[in-house]
């Protein structure tokens, strides 16, 4: 049981760090970035592939921020020439090509089978005392990136990016160039989720395409959602609430007696139940984001 608990934990953690990285593009600047897995994806395969080629994870995860970085600057290039739900569906449409390559190219990415082999980059004296320490560190970096993510929405910045999604043409005339806070924002936000990915690829030891399906995103979505989208600690609160629901389905498949194939559908199901029901119960989330008002 304490090692299944573990797993949670270490899993929520990791999904809780990609969904403070939405927020802050989702939450804060209001960009809807359907794509948003491709980032934890690219850090996932820049650790896969790193550990292949014996390149130090000193080494392959700062490429995989970096690239990631790349391919956010490359969004937000196209969040100027589309209206915002036109950019969501090409953001999605890039994660799908991300995919489409990982998925083919079997001589970089181990194509359908994916990457297998990937060490944690620690030994803790034997598999649970690194997941234990695995764990640790990754709620550590959660509790940093969520106190970090909280004092950045605070200052100018954070600020700017929701001027920027309540009133664009009062942001504009503030003086603000809205190109270049978009561009700040998915930057931000895809270094912190390509770590992440970089975290669940060690975690699980191997990386494949389906860690760039569209449901990813979905999941992703619901946690920010349910949650309380722009408030950082609701969303670490979804995060664990959905992972935890997503980790009960097994049990729920062994009780009433269910295949497979019916519980992968059963737990997109559950979470689509749950985030429907918040909407229509509580649209803010669990945790509404609080804004400032003026007396």
């Amino acid at each position: 049981m304490f090692d299944f608990l573990l797993h949670i934990l270490s899993i929520a953690g990791i999904y809780a760090l990609i969904a403070v990285g939405l927020n802050i593009q989702s939450g804060y600047a209001g960009l809807l970035n359907f794509g948003h897995i491709a980032f934890a994806g690219i850090g996932a395969y820049a650790v896969g592939i790193g550990a292949h080629l014996g390149c130090s994870p000193l080494l392959s995860i700062p490429a995989g921020i970096a690239l990631a970085i790349v391919v956010g600057l490359l969004m937000a290039g196209l969040g100027g020439k589309l209206a915002a739900d036109y950019w969501g569906i090409a953001t999605l449409a890039i994660a799908e090509i991300i995919r489409t390559l990982a998925f083919n190219e079997e001589w970089l990415t181990g194509g359908p089978q994916g990457l297998s082999g990937i060490v944690m980059p620690f030994d803790a004296g034997g598999r649970r005392g690194d997941n234990l320490l695995f764990a640790v560190v990754i709620i550590g970096l959660l509790a940093l990136a969520a106190v970090t993510s909280q004092c950045m929405a605070r200052r100018r910045f954070g600020r700017a990016l929701r001027l920027m999604r309540e009133q664009p043409q009062l942001a504009v005339c503030f003086g603000y160039h809205l190109p270049a806070l978009k561009r700040k924002a998915l930057m931000v936000s895809a270094a912190l989720t390509a770590f992440a990915g970089s975290l669940l690829a060690y975690y699980t030891g191997y990386v494949s395409p389906d860690y760039l399906l569209s449901s990813e995103s979905f999941i992703i979505w619901s946690m920010v959602m349910i949650g309380g989208l722009g408030n950082v600690y609701g969303v670490v609160a979804g995060a664990l609430l959905v992972q935890c629901l997503y980790s009960f389905i097994p049990f729920a498949k062994d009780l009433i007696d269910i295949n497979t194939d019916i519980a992968g559908a059963l737990r997109l199901g559950a979470v689509g139940t749950l985030l429907l029901a918040c909407l229509l119960g509580r649209p803010g989330g669990l945790f509404p984001e609080r804004l400032r008002k003026i007396p």
